[in-house]
């Protein structure tokens, strides 16, 4: 599924227009990104956490030349799947 997607369906699901759903995503893509660069986790009971995982540096290999590079440091966002959506995705209730 893609945005254009998601927008229909939540407006489907919601009885909204298309325009407030695109907005309505848009504002829930925002407040994730905004939290997770001040570094805070987003818990949302039964569905899951995005998060903020730290890399640490290390030593990487050119896959064409086999060097050695160096690979810095990073923040990589990441989501964490809660207890409910992994049993509503293997078909289990819960």
């Amino acid at each position: 599924m893609n945005r254009k997607e998601l927008i229909n369906a939540l407006a489907a699901k919601t009885n909204s227009t298309k325009a407030d759903a695109d907005r309505s995503i848009g504002a829930l893509i925002d407040i994730i990104t905004a939290t997770l660069k001040k570094g805070d986790n987003i818990a949302l009971g039964g569905f899951g956490t995005f998060e903020v995982r730290k890399r640490v540096a290390r030593v990487g290999r050119n896959p064409k030349t086999g060097a050695e590079l160096k690979i810095k440091a990073s923040k990589q966002p990441a989501f964490k799947a809660g207890a409910t959506l992994k049993a509503a995705v293997n078909g289990a209730k819960k």
